[in-house]
């Protein structure tokens, strides 16, 4: 029988200093920025200690160890056979990103993402000196997925890179293997390179199965990977991600990297990730059994207190993509902000499809949640 985690009480959350605790005023329940409310796992919390007691906290050294961790987690995981030799550390996702950006761009060259989309998305291009093209996912009835056709419409048009989001966030959607699979043929039709932000990857729920992408055939030579454990192990704010490669090509690319790169990785980070890919996984299987009671709690309160917000639930990750245009108001970020004194992420940043949806973090305590959607509730009948 495997038990949920605890969360602490609302009371004992708000003495914590990262961003989400700091961002609104007293009083307000945070539900935006993706931190979750858990104790770290044991054997990050273990790690760290025994650095932090014998004073090692100087620069990274992340070879060999971050690769062959990661590997192992990988094969454990998803039964993907990963090279630790193509694992190099880097800052975080969004160091990644740009950083593959600058390698795979030139200027004049503009970049493919799919929105709503995580909002650095928005931003990476720019920063590496192109602009973005969008391609809009498709929503049925069942959900948004990738429009493969306007995909290839826009291949077509010969954009240097695609940023995918694998599982993508804010929507939750888990790409098939034959979704990926048809992306890679376009890849390779138009030459266009995928860069895969995996970093919600650990966090797929039960009754769906993540795809990494460069275990399809045919990847290695047309994608890249990011990836971290700052997600589900809530590390964040320690600084350590790691670009995933499969071929000669993509190997080269990172290594084009600037040479200073590899020291802004936190080495704290580059512990802990270490201890979350070798020692995590009995701690992660907690976790997931604990936000598929969440999502199913969520799915609950929306149908009894909420039925004007509809959803699809997320097939991964601990957010939660709402549909609030039901309700009139075409900023329901800043309704819930300022009636119910719940904060939640406004749906405009995610692209212009956000416009009356928000995005809900609910990895989080039942207490927790139970609360925050008795105060929406509240404010919309008052």
């Amino acid at each position: 029988m495997v038990d949920e985690l605890a969360v602490a009480s609302l009371s004992e959350l708000a003495q914590r200093r990262s961003a989400k605790w700091r961002r609104f005023p007293a009083g307000v329940i945070p539900m935006h920025v993706a931190e979750t409310d858990f104790a770290l796992a044991p054997p990050v919390l273990a790690a760290l200690r025994e650095a932090v007691d014998a004073s090692d906290v100087g620069y990274s050294s992340a070879e060999p160890e971050l690769g062959e961790a990661y590997a192992g987690f990988a094969a454990a995981r998803w039964g993907w056979q990963v090279d630790p030799a193509g694992v190099t550390a880097i800052t975080d996702v969004g160091v990644g990103v740009v950083e593959l950006l600058r390698v795979f761009t030139r200027p004049g060259d503009v970049v493919a993402i799919s929105p709503p989309i995580y909002p650095p998305f928005f931003d990476w291009s720019p920063e590496a000196g192109v602009r973005n093209i969008e391609v809009p996912l498709r929503l049925g009835e069942s959900g948004y997925r990738l429009d493969l056709a306007a995909i290839e419409a826009a291949f077509a048009r010969h954009p240097a890179v695609y940023v995918l989001s694998n599982p993508h966030n804010p929507v939750g959607r888990v790409h098939t293997a034959d979704e990926l699979t048809a992306l890679i043929r376009l890849a390779e039709r138009y030459r266009v390179v995928i860069v895969s932000d995996e970093i919600h990857a650990p966090l797929v729920l039960p009754g769906a199965a993540y795809t990494p992408i460069l275990s399809l055939p045919g990847a290695a030579d047309v994608a890249v990977a990011v990836v971290s454990a700052s997600k589900a192990f809530n590390l964040a704010g320690l600084k350590c991600a790691a670009v995933v490669t499969a071929s000669a090509r993509m190997a080269a690319a990172v290594a084009s990297f600037p040479p200073d790169a590899r020291w802004r990785t936190g080495h704290l980070g580059v512990i802990a990730s270490i201890a979350a890919f070798r020692d995590g996984g009995p701690w992660l299987d907690q976790l997931l059994y604990t936000l598929d009671a969440r999502r199913a709690q969520l799915g609950r309160l929306l149908r009894d207190r909420l039925p004007a917000i509809s959803w699809h639930p997320p097939q991964a990750t601990y957010l939660a993509w709402l549909d609030c245009r039901k309700l009139g108001d075409d900023d329901p970020q800043g309704l819930f902000l300022d009636r119910a004194r719940v904060g939640v992420e406004p749906g405009l940043r995610f692209g212009a499809a956000g416009l009356g949806h928000v995005r809900l973090n609910f990895g989080t305590g039942a207490h927790v949640l139970d609360e925050a959607t008795a105060r929406m509730a509240a404010a919309l009948s008052g």
